[in-house]
């Protein structure tokens, strides 16, 4: 009898050894101790586990809408903004508006469906913006606004702009023709060469520059007309200007930019007359054909306009996204160069 039960008391035993074991598919992991910490994932690994990786690591996406291509500094803006994006480890995806607005229009719509991060846009002209910059915030999406303004009613539509000052760039170029002809007798003509009607720097660099000579009954205004920034352009509405008998021909002639003045002293020249010297001529940018135009004496002064403003907004990206708050302008250094300082600085120019 005592052999039956201890035969019972066995099987009972192992039935709950059995019962206590786990199945190898529903296997635990053993406790951590000291023989065992070998086999974890170190602290290096487990960062670069699909699990525990931050997704906001994941590049910035930046949609830029360039106005265009119209000059050797909207090159060296493309440029700059190219480098600096890839340098800042930002997608860029940029588009050219070949001076439409309506291109930039679709540009920006094709942002906002791409879902982009950021988007930056070069206006081609100041007006209309309101419509289109609703959308991009009613998406979501923040908007930077480089080297041009826009004249909105709602400012929150865009964060911050990134550019030259351009009324003060017409101050500088007025200054210097008000000292350069301060002991000049009687009357000075000033003509001007404006760059695409409605922009920023067309407008602003005008009335900057007019400004100066606000007080002066002898300064007369006796020809101005858009040329849209470029030399053939320049070219060919300097020679409108000449067309005039020889005592109505201007005496200073102030271009919005470098490639404009580039025609005019062609034009000039063509008409027999001496750039620098029978007209004065005062130009914006500061490319360094310009200046080495400058050092030849054709042209008297450069006022600076930087391009290279890709470094400040891929910064302005980033803390965009940091969610910092951004001032709403932001206006890089610039200078103005005259004869002596362009022979020091052309070779250093990067456009």
């Amino acid at each position: 009898m005592r052999r039956h039960v201890n035969g019972l008391c066995l099987f009972i035993l192992l039935l709950l050894l059995v019962g206590c074991t786990t199945p190898e598919s529903e296997s635990v992991s053993p406790p951590i101790s000291s023989n065992n910490l070998e086999t974890l994932p170190s602290v290096e690994e487990w960062m670069e586990s699909a699990v525990a990786r931050d997704t906001s690591t994941k590049p910035i996406v930046l949609g830029f809408s360039q106005l265009g291509r119209e000059s050797a500094w909207r090159l060296a803006n493309s440029t700059s903004i190219r480098t600096a994006a890839a340098e800042s480890g930002i997608s860029l995806v940029i588009k050219n508006a070949e001076q439409s607005q309506t291109k930039q229009f679709e540009a920006v719509r094709s942002f906002i469906r791409q879902k982009v991060d950021v988007i930056a846009i070069a206006p081609v002209v100041e007006s209309g913006w309101d419509s289109i910059l609703q959308e991009a915030k009613d998406a979501g999406i923040p908007v930077i606004i480089v080297d041009r303004s826009v004249d909105v009613q709602d400012t929150s539509l865009f964060v911050t702009t990134i550019g030259s000052d351009f009324y003060e760039e017409g101050v500088k170029a007025g200054k210097y023709i008000q000292d350069r002809m301060r002991n000049h007798p009687g009357t000075i003509r000033i003509a001007e060469l404006q760059g695409t009607s409605g922009s920023t720097p067309s407008i602003q660099r005008g009335e900057g520059f007019r400004s100066i000579f606000d007080t002066r009954t002898d300064i007369i205004f006796s020809q101005s007309a858009p040329a849209d920034f470029t030399e053939a352009n320049g070219k060919q509405v300097m020679k409108g200007f000449l067309q005039v008998p020889e005592e109505e021909r201007p005496q200073v002639l102030f271009a919005h930019n470098d490639e404009m003045a580039f025609g005019a002293i062609q034009a000039i020249e063509e008409a027999g007359l001496k750039p620098g010297e029978d007209i004065i001529i005062v130009s914006v940018d500061g490319s360094r054909k310009a200046l080495e135009i400058l050092a030849s004496g054709k042209i008297n002064a450069v006022v600076e306009c930087n391009p290279l403003l890709g470094p400040q907004l891929m910064q302005a990206t980033k803390e965009i996204i940091a969610g910092r708050t951004l001032p709403k302008r932001m206006v890089p250094p610039e200078d103005i160069f005259t004869q002596e300082s362009a022979k020091r600085e052309m070779y250093n120019r990067r456009f």
